[in-house]
């Protein structure tokens, strides 16, 4: 059965930083690519950014490219993103989610088959 358990989120000032760790378990991780997602109230789930199984390729929205950046441990089957930065409106529920797939597809929440329960990401001004 596959697990994503994130954790870190919390309350921050703009401008301040977090980092968000998923935890993954129940496959070969390595095997998957990892995307992180946000939701916040009232707007639709949207992409964050994703990352490559083998790390070497990333995506980014254009709303977090030069604050967030993903990255990947396969020894520890852990995906994690950076975010600097911050803004107010980052805040959001933070998701992470795994794909079989890699490709342009790898922005689109329907590409991914398995999601964690999410992380709150508070951002005060």
């Amino acid at each position: 059965q596959v697990q994503l358990v994130e954790s870190g989120g919390g309350l921050v000032q703009a401008g301040g930083s977090l980092r968000l760790s998923c935890a993954a378990s129940g496959r070969t991780f390595s095997s998957y690519a990892m995307g992180w997602f946000r939701q916040a109230p009232g707007k639709e789930r949207e992409f964050v950014a994703a990352i490559r199984w083998n790390t070497a390729i990333t995506y980014y929205a254009d709303s977090v490219k030069g604050r967030f950046t993903i990255s990947r441990d396969n020894a520890k089957n852990t995906v994690y993103v950076q975010m600097n930065s911050l803004k107010s409106e980052d805040a959001a529920v933070y998701y992470c989610a795994q794909s079989g797939i890699w490709g342009s597809d790898s922005t689109r929440s329907n590409s991914y088959d398995a999601w964690g329960q999410g992380t709150q990401v508070t951002v005060s001004s």
